[in-house]
C-alpha cells in the first residue's frame, strides 16, 4: 500500500524532472565554456543541476510550506547573484548570461515542482536552443544594417505593442469591423514583406533572382512577373532563370493563399487545399525544371533587382482599408441578396486583390459560406490572376522568351481545375 501511495505521489517525478532540466542546462553551459580555466566558470553541470533541484523542491513545498519555499528560492537566487558578483571581480568583462541562466533554471525547476511538467520542459528546451545558437545569433546580428534593424523595430511595434492593445469588439456598419482583426492584416502583410526581404538578402548573389522573386511575391506576384518580363525583354540575365522566377512567384502566390486562408478563414482551408496544392506543386516542379536548363555560370552572373524597403507598411494599410470596405459591403450583400450575391462580391474583389477576398471571407459571420462554396469562390479570381500574369509575360517579353514561364502558369491552372469534380 505504501509503495502504491509513493508511486501515485507526483513529487518524486517533479523533483526528478527539475534535476534533469538543471543537468541539461549544465551540460550546455559546460560545453560552451569548456575552454575556460578551472575556477573561472560561473557554475558547472553539478551547480546547475542543484539550482534546478532547489527550484523543484520550492515548487513542491509551495502549497504546504509557502514560507520555507520562499526562503529556499530567495537563498538560491542570492547565491546565484553572489556568484555572478564574484565572477565580475576576476575579469574586466563578464557576460551576464550565466547568472541569468541560473535564475531561469531555478524558475523552470520551480515550475516543474509545481506540476507544470510540459511548460517547464518546453521553456528549458527553448532556453538551451537559444544558448546553443550563440554564434549563429551573433553572426546574424552583425550582418544587420541600420535599415533592417529599423524595420525589425517597427514590426515589433505593430505586432507586439499595438496589436495586443487593440480591442476585438465589433463596431461600424453591420458590426463588420474588429480593430484587432483589421490590424492583424497589417501585421501579416508587413511580416511577409520582412521575411521575404531577409530571405532574399541572406541567400547570396548566385540565387538573388529567385530569392528576390520569392520575396516580392510575398506582397505581389503580379508585380514580380512584370519586372521579370521586363528583364526578359531587355535580355538582362539568363532567360531560364528569369522564367523560373516567374514560375516561383506563382508557387509563392499559391502558398500565400493557403497560409492566409488557414490564418483568417480556416473553415475553408481543407477544401481550398484540394485545388491550391496541385497548382503550387506544378509551379514548383516547373521552377525546378527551368533552373536545370539555365546556362552554366548564369546563376552568378545575373544582377538581381534591388531589394526595396523591408518594412512595407503602406501596401498593408491600403489593403486594410480595402478589407474594411469589402467587409461592410459583404455584410450588406449577405443581408440583402444572400449567399449568391456574397459569392459574386468576393469573386470580383479577388480579381483585383486575392488577399482582400480571403481576409474579407475571414470576417464574415460563422456559417455564412459553406467550406466547399468558399473554396469555389476563391478559385476563379486566383486562376484568372495566374492566367493574366502568363499573358502579361508573353505580351511584355514576347512568345520566344517568355513561353516557358507562361506554360508553367497555364499548367498550374490546369492542375487546379483538375480537382473541380471533387469540389462540386
Amino acid at each position: 500500500m505504501e509503495i502504491a501511495t509513493l508511486l501515485d505521489d507526483p513529487a518524486p517525478a517533479a523533483l526528478g524532472l527539475a534535476l534533469a532540466l538543471g543537468l541539461l542546462v549544465g551540460i550546455q553551459r559546460g560545453w560552451a565554456l569548456r575552454a575556460s580555466q578551472d575556477g573561472k566558470r560561473f557554475a558547472g553541470i553539478r551547480t546547475f543541476g542543484l539550482i534546478g533541484l532547489a527550484g523543484g523542491i520550492a515548487g513542491t513545498l509551495q502549497a504546504r510550506a509557502e514560507g520555507l519555499a520562499t526562503v529556499l528560492l530567495a537563498a538560491t537566487a542570492a547565491l546565484v547573484v553572489i556568484g555572478y558578483w564574484r565572477s565580475t571581480q576576476r575579469g574586466p568583462s563578464v557576460s551576464g548570461t550565466a547568472s541569468m541562466v541560473g535564475l531561469l533554471t531555478m524558475a523552470f525547476g520551480f515550475v516543474a515542482g509545481s506540476g507544470n511538467f510540459a511548460l517547464a520542459s518546453a521553456a528549458t528546451g527553448v532556453m538551451v536552443l537559444v544558448l546553443a545558437m550563440r554564434h549563429q545569433l551573433h553572426d546574424w546580428v552583425a550582418a544587420l544594417d541600420e535599415g533592417e534593424m529599423l524595420a525589425i523595430a517597427r514590426f515589433a511595434l505593430i505586432a507586439l505593442v499595438i496589436l495586443p492593445l487593440l480591442p476585438n469588439t465589433p463596431f461600424g456598419p453591420y458590426d463588420a469591423w474588429r480593430p484587432r482583426e483589421l490590424w492583424l492584416v497589417v501585421v501579416l502583410v508587413c511580416g511577409f514583406s520582412l521575411a521575404g526581404y531577409v530571405a532574399a538578402k541572406r541567400l547570396g548573389a548566385s540565387q538573388a533572382t529567385l530569392a528576390t522573386a520569392a520575396a516580392g511575391s510575398m506582397v505581389s506576384s503580379t508585380a514580380v512577373t512584370a519586372a521579370l518580363a521586363g528583364r526578359l525583354r531587355s535580355g538582362d540575365g539568363d532567360a531560364a532563370v528569369l522564367n523560373a522566377g516567374v514560375a516561383l512567384a506563382s508557387a509563392v502566390m499559391f502558398a500565400r493563399v493557403i497560409v492566409l486562408t488557414g490564418a483568417l478563414a480556416g473553415f475553408a482551408l481543407p477544401m481550398l487545399m484540394l485545388w491550391a496544392v496541385p497548382g503550387m506543386v506544378v509551379s514548383l516542379i516547373g521552377t525546378a525544371v527551368l533552373i536545370r536548363r539555365r546556362q552554366d555560370g548564369a546563376g552568378s552572373g545575373n544582377v538581381a533587382p534591388s531589394l526595396r524597403n523591408p518594412f512595407a507598411i503602406k501596401p498593408a494599410l491600403v489593403l486594410m482599408v480595402l478589407v474594411m470596405v469589402l467587409s461592410a459591403v459583404s455584410h450588406w450583400v449577405l443581408e440583402r441578396y444572400g449567399n449568391a450575391g456574397l459569392a459574386t462580391v468576393l469573386a470580383l474583389s479577388g480579381m483585383v486583390d486575392v488577399d482582400s477576398a480571403i481576409i474579407t471571407m475571414g470576417h464574415l459571420p460563422v456559417g455564412a459560406l459553406a467550406p466547399h462554396t468558399a473554396a469555389l469562390v476563391l478559385m476563379p479570381p486566383i486562376l484568372l490572376n495566374t492566367l493574366f500574369k502568363a499573358g502579361a509575360a508573353l505580351g511584355m517579353a514576347g512568345w520566344h522568351r517568355a513561353w516557358p514561364g507562361a506554360a508553367v502558369l497555364a499548367a498550374s491552372c490546369i492542375a487546379a481545375l483538375g480537382t473541380l469534380p471533387l469540389l462540386l
